[in-house]
């Protein structure tokens, strides 16, 4: 008889652990869809409190699945999304600056880089005499007209109204990457490397040119071949190259690595300038002016004799920039050109 009972239970029994064990597993199911939910309110899976009722099966299998619920959940953390257009250069920027006591309209051209008729076109004035304390003035990033769209405007028609290329009206503006930038009310630059600017005189306009341009285009001017004379200020990462719209070579590297000059001469300028920040220029004995700008610091003063590749300041993130880089401007004769052909 007690054989027949024990044979009857036997069954009963050994169901007993098998059932823990599925109630164990759905439990542990219904912990793991809570997770995130617990995850957001503690800070970390680790802090999800375990009902002790649910034995030690439970808590050992918690334990064992957990550092995989964490790892999904980092997987699956939203991502900023990567788009052509984010690695393309932002358009150029408009800069605003309010005339100071003692200011001229040449001593803010040069600061900006730009000349005086870019700032007068931009502004609408037409005698440079007649600029007061207070007057804020948009300029552009290098010579080019500030345009508003209107309606019915096309690239091409405000190419053929300011005589320039259509092209550089897409380059500068980002419009192969963001069309939306032109249209109507919309501001856009029109580049004009040589600030002839349609429909506008300047009084005594000549007055106002920045020592060094010359009368005549440059393109008229006979300059020296390439020949190696310059070094390179820094080793680094070009990330910008001299073209119409940018007057220099922007050169990438570690905040604080050490710029050389790029030849021997005297330091001709140093100190702040606005969108440039903090820069410092080296001339040569061979016509040549070399500047470096966005600089953290200078290491060496206005007058002083240095050697090439001498290191005079190092890089950093002064002025308008996105980066730690070095812009590097060569003028020779007074006239802006590539730094790389020399």
């Amino acid at each position: 008889m007690a054989d027949r009972v024990a044979s009857l239970l036997r069954p009963r029994l050994e169901l007993r652990p098998r059932a823990a064990r599925l109630a164990a597993y759905i439990t542990v199911f219904a912990l793991m869809l809570s997770l995130p939910q617990l995850h957001a309110a503690s800070g970390t899976v680790s802090g999800a409190v375990v009902d002790q009722s649910l034995g030690a099966a439970a808590a050992t299998e918690l334990e064992r699945v957990a550092p995989v619920a964490r790892a999904r959940d980092v997987l699956t953390q939203p991502r900023a999304p990567l788009t052509v257009s984010s690695l393309v250069p932002a358009a150029p920027e408009i800069q605003t600056y309010t005339v100071k006591n003692g200011d001229t309209l040449i001593d803010i051209a040069l600061d900006y880089h730009v000349r005086a008729l870019t700032i007068a076109y931009n502004n609408g004035v037409t005698d440079a005499t007649l600029i007061h304390i207070g007057d804020v003035f948009r300029i552009p990033p290098f010579d080019a007209a500030i345009y508003k769209v209107k309606s019915g405007d096309t690239v091409d028609s405000v190419a053929s109204f300011f005589k320039v290329d259509a092209k550089a009206i897409m380059d500068v503006n980002r419009l192969y990457y963001e069309p939306d930038n032109f249209s109507a009310g919309k501001e856009i630059l029109v580049p004009e490397p040589e600030a002839k600017y349609p429909n506008f005189e300047l009084k005594d306009a000549k007055r106002y040119e920045p020592p060094g341009i010359p009368a005549t285009p440059v393109d008229t001017r006979i300059l020296p071949k390439p020949n190696g004379k310059l070094a390179w200020p820094v080793g680094g990462v070009i990330t910008q190259y001299f073209w119409y719209g940018h007057k220099g070579v922007d050169i990438a590297a570690p905040f604080g690595t050490g710029i050389g000059a790029s030849d021997a001469g005297v330091v001709s300028q140093a100190g702040w300038v606005a969108v440039g920040g903090l820069r410092v220029c080296v001339k040569h004995t061979w016509g040549m002016e070399t500047c470096y700008y966005h600089t953290s610091v200078v290491l060496v003063d206005v007058g002083q004799q240095v050697a090439r590749g001498q290191i005079i300041a190092r890089i950093g993130l002064t002025g308008v920039t996105t980066g730690p880089h070095v812009h590097w401007e060569a003028r020779y004769l007074g006239v802006l050109v590539d730094p790389l052909q020399y």
